[in-house]
């Protein structure tokens, strides 16, 4: 089974979809421990894209898509997010640049691709309490898949898990990078909500490619 640019199209839709459907959780999120609008943000970073998606529908490859959604979120969501998320995508794109069907080492790639761009971009390491702490069990659990001969939505299902997992892992942590960061202690107990939307993508990759299953 490999997985193609209508799944990719599934997937950013029902990201925004679902982004704005957890926007007030987020915020709730974010003004716990940073300044309450990573919701907002992303909401209108996913939106922005979709009147994009339409005038794409002639996109031959999940890369082409990913590209886009990259410079949209660049370009629209403010703060932290939008340059750590649109990182990724840029770089989840390069990973599997020309490619029209994506196997499970290629799912692979573009998961590590993301992860390791949103470290290039903002030095955070796994413990810091942000989005790498769901992004990493998130690419060692698709790795693990993987290898254990798993297909991209089985290799997706498990990257979404252990995003969801590494999310509430947050919560006992000291905030190390960040807003957070200035709070100490006082972060302990609440989630990163960096780390909860990337759970809710996740999730929305493995859904849509469970969707496209034939």
């Amino acid at each position: 089974m490999s997985v193609d640019v209508a799944w990719a199209e599934a997937w950013i839709r029902s990201s925004a979809q679902v982004l704005s459907e957890h926007r007030a959780e987020l915020n709730t999120l974010d003004r716990e421990i940073g300044d309450g609008d990573h919701g907002e943000n992303m909401d209108r970073g996913f939106q922005a894209i979709l009147p994009k998606l339409d005038a794409l529908s002639g996109a031959a490859t999940p890369a082409e898509l990913l590209k886009t959604l990259a410079a949209t979120l660049i370009s629209t969501v403010g703060g932290a997010a939008g340059p750590l998320y649109g990182t990724a995508y840029l770089k989840a794109a390069a990973a599997v640049s020309g490619a029209a069907e994506l196997d499970g080492p290629a799912i692979v790639a573009l998961l590590t691709a993301g992860r390791d761009g949103i470290v290039l971009r903002g030095k955070a390491e796994s413990g810091d309490k942000t989005m790498i702490d769901a992004w990493t069990p998130a690419v060692e659990a698709a790795a693990a898949a993987q290898a254990a001969g798993a297909g991209p939505d089985a290799i997706l299902a498990a990257a979404a898990d252990a995003a969801e997992a590494g999310a509430v892992a947050t919560e006992p942590l000291v905030a190390r990078k960040g807003r957070a960061s200035y709070l100490g202690e006082r972060a302990i107990g609440h989630r990163d909500p960096g780390a909860q939307s990337t759970a809710l993508i996740l999730r929305c990759g493995a859904d849509a490619a469970a969707q496209s299953r034939p």
